[in-house]
């Protein structure tokens, strides 16, 4: 995350079974939250702090926020397409995706 308001890229591309990580560069703290219905089917949700649903995680933004300097890390097994947001900074267009080939 370079831009303190972006993801950067905002959409990669990598191989299934690549293990993707965000690091928050910026001083603001920022989650990685998968929307629930922007994930391939069969695919686990994912998102900062451990969350198993978008509503848990939108329940508890704090539980999620990467403070500067801290990484996330997920590894994607299922191709397709994976739609993700920054929670406290969605209405600024801090959405994110990683397609899996």
């Amino acid at each position: 995350m370079n831009d303190s308001f972006a993801f950067d890229p905002k959409r990669l591309t990598v191989s299934s079974g690549t293990t993707v990580r965000w690091v928050n560069d910026s001083e603001v703290g920022h989650t990685v939250t998968a929307y629930a219905d922007g994930i391939p089917a069969g695919a686990p949700y994912f998102a900062s702090g451990g969350f198993e649903s978008e509503r848990a995680a939108r329940n508890d933004v704090s539980g999620g926020l990467l403070a500067a300097g801290e990484a996330y890390e997920r590894t994607f097994e299922v191709t397709g397409s994976y739609d993700y947001v920054c929670i406290p900074h969605e209405g600024s267009g801090m959405t994110g995706t990683v397609v899996v080939e």
